[in-house]
């Protein structure tokens, strides 16, 4: 079918359905130009909460779906590409995670939010990395803390509330691609420049970064700031809706070690959702996000912590 055709497609069913398409800043840019509202995974939780849409698309990955059908259990929550997970909350197998957690009973469970339902719902508290620092910050110091499933997030969170916690052994592959020597080759090459990196990346990058924060941080970071050139370390797709915002400035991403077609760090999975898939996602109502009630409810506890505290 023809994208022009595509596109006035689903601006259809979206009406005849009353419907609202959500869209993560890794998703392709044709999703990100039809979605109603773009955002990181904390802002797309706020937003699947207030919405009135009797349908919500998830134009994003399997987790940040199930978030979404965690906070609204009577509204239909579909995903473009049911295969779109997440090499984070697939490292981290609930029955794996259930023996590691009762070896410390005695610890606050605390979970980046790019986990399963079944891990949300052993956890004590959710958190993003946009308020992972504020959500630490609101537990005893005298309280020990397992946190999960991204030990590269876990380790910067460490140094930054002077905390230690228990990891677990997880990381993105995304984040993690990221080549230090190419990195440094590039800055010299444009020594103006400042680096903008997130948490998620391995600690050598994140030494080298003049800023450090979530995908909504780093797009205020760079609107903000006077500098003129920005090495952005974290999903290429987040260049799209930033160029647009800050027409003046050059955006460079930060280079992998992989010598790939973008010289770019992209999410796969993110880019497995397509405008055709999003049509026939919204024509047939499906794949669909189902959840059993009680692992919904077990699960929404600690999001609703994380809401109450962010």
């Amino acid at each position: 079918m023809d994208k022009n055709v595509l596109v006035q497609e689903i601006i259809r069913l979206k009406k005849e359905k009353n419907a609202v398409i959500l869209a993560h800043y890794y998703q392709n840019e044709d999703i990100q130009e039809i979605a109603d509202f773009i955002g990181d995974s904390l802002e797309l939780s706020k937003k699947a909460q207030t919405t009135s849409a009797d349908i919500i698309v998830f134009a994003g990955v399997h987790f940040m779906a199930e978030t979404a059908k965690i906070l609204n259990p009577n509204k239909k929550v579909l995903v473009p590409d049911w295969e779109a997970g997440c090499s984070l909350a697939d490292g981290c197998d609930p029955k794996d995670f259930k023996t590691f957690k009762d070896q410390y009973p005695d610890h606050v469970v605390v979970t980046y939010i790019n986990c399963s339902a079944e891990i949300k719902a052993m956890s004590d508290l959710v958190c993003t990395s946009a308020n992972a620092k504020k959500i630490i910050g609101s537990i005893p110091l005298n309280q020990k803390i397992i946190f999960a499933p991204d030990q590269n997030l876990g380790n910067y969170l460490q140094k930054e509330t002077n905390r230690e916690f228990v990891l677990w052994k997880g990381s993105c592959v995304v984040h993690e691609a990221f080549s230090l020597d190419k990195l440094i080759d590039l800055y010299k090459k444009n020594p103006t420049a400042k680096i903008a990196a997130h948490p998620e990346s391995e600690s050598q990058i994140l030494k080298i970064a003049h800023y450090i924060g979530s995908t909504s941080g780093i797009i205020n970071f760079i609107k903000t700031d006077p500098t003129a050139v920005f090495i952005v370390a974290t999903e290429a797709g987040i260049l799209h809706e930033l160029a647009k915002a800050v027409p003046d400035k050059t955006l460079i991403p930060a280079p992998t070690t992989e010598d790939n077609t973008c010289a770019c760090s992209e999410c796969a999975f993110m880019k497995m959702n397509t405008l055709e898939k999003l049509y026939w996602c919204l024509k047939n109502e499906s794949p669909e996000i189902i959840i059993q009630e009680q692992l919904r409810i077990d699960a929404l506890k600690p999001i609703e912590k994380m809401l109450q505290l962010s």
